[in-house]
């Protein structure tokens, strides 16, 4: 029996319930053939599950193809392949990325950036498993498995008439979707333990967390996913500030929403009075109830000693003006000596 935490050969981490749902849909499409749609956000391993996919059960090649970077004139060029003269400069017969795949996976990554015309000249090959390349009169038979990714509503698109219909039919025979990281914070440790692992091998250094980075890492909702994440990591491990890694390490944006959110916290507790905060009793023991002059005074202290003195990202955390926290800082006695 597998271990729950342990990840698919091709390091698909996690073992929240809906990671380990997806990892058993993926151990079953592996022995099929049939097409593939997965959907995510940016960021949340579309392509670490395509090629799960094809591990569980490997046969020709794995060929992953950008749809984003196919522009200009080369793109049916780069899909299909070219015969030697087929336009100016095509000194050599050239296969296709398609043709490259046969026997095996196609992955097409973000197919949501596919143009129209293109979208057209891919159906006919999921329809008739042989293509053209460009200048050819020849067909040559194909066989070839498509899995298909983006981070679009593929539904929407073909609504608005951005995508066919029909090639979305083709593609969604069976339909993966992965669920954005603030979704699954219980993979969050597993996946930093697998990353800080695997930096030893890499470069031979040992990392770990400390208490406060991991609290401010797992109250953060990464908007760029795992890659957001890992990025994160990446970035703390790079200034080499020993192996044990700090809330300072953390990138600035990371580090400025956990501040705003304590700051936010604090507001929330001394506004109710008394009985959510200690402080305020003490002030105000016969009603309980903080002035509201008291209570900015205090926001604003608090926002202060998060941003370790920056005037600039309190402000913004208060949702103020610099002006105005100038102001209030003179009024309230709160300039320095």
């Amino acid at each position: 029996m597998k271990d729950e935490g342990e990840p698919l050969p091709t390091g698909f981490v996690g073992r929240s319930p809906r990671i380990l749902q997806i990892r058993g849909q993926i151990e079953k499409l592996g022995v099929r053939r049939s097409p593939v749609l997965i959907q995510g956000e940016s960021g949340t391993g579309k392509e670490v599950a395509a090629r799960s996919i094809y591990n569980a059960a490997p046969r020709g090649h794995f060929v992953p193809i950008d749809c984003g970077s196919l522009v200009g004139t080369m793109m049916e060029s780069e899909l299909f392949g070219h015969v030697r003269g087929a336009f100016t400069g095509a000194v050599d017969t050239k296969r296709g990325l398609i043709e490259l795949a046969s026997g095996g996976t196609a992955f097409f990554d973000e197919i949501g950036e596919l143009p129209l015309e293109l979208q057209v000249k891919l159906l006919r090959v999921l329809q008739e498993q042989e293509l053209r390349p460009l200048g050819s009169l020849q067909r040559i038979k194909i066989d070839v498995r498509i899995i298909a990714a983006t981070n679009r509503d593929l539904q929407k698109e073909v609504a608005s008439g951005r995508f066919r219909e029909d090639l979305f039919h083709r593609l969604n025979v069976v339909r993966l979707t992965l669920p954005p990281l603030r979704e699954r914070k219980d993979d969050i440790p597993l996946l930093i333990e697998r990353f800080l692992s695997s930096t030893v091998s890499r470069t031979g250094g040992k990392f770990a967390l400390s208490h406060d980075a991991t609290e401010a890492i797992m109250a953060y909702d990464w908007p760029g996913n795992i890659r957001e994440l890992m990025n994160c990591l990446e970035r703390m491990m790079s200034f080499d500030s020993g192996p044990l890694l700090h809330f300072a390490d953390l990138p600035t944006q990371v580090a400025n929403y956990v501040r705003s959110r304590s700051a936010t916290d604090f507001v929330a507790s001394v506004a109710v009075g008394a009985h959510a905060h200690p402080a305020a009793a003490q002030a105000f023991p016969q009603h309980g109830v903080v002035p509201l002059q008291e209570l900015e005074k205090r926001a604003i202290e608090h926002a202060l000693r998060h941003t370790r003195g920056d005037r600039t990202t309190a402000a913004q955390m208060l949702g103020i003006g610099r002006t105005t926290l100038y102001r209030k800082l003179k009024e309230y006695e709160l300039e320095p000596e």
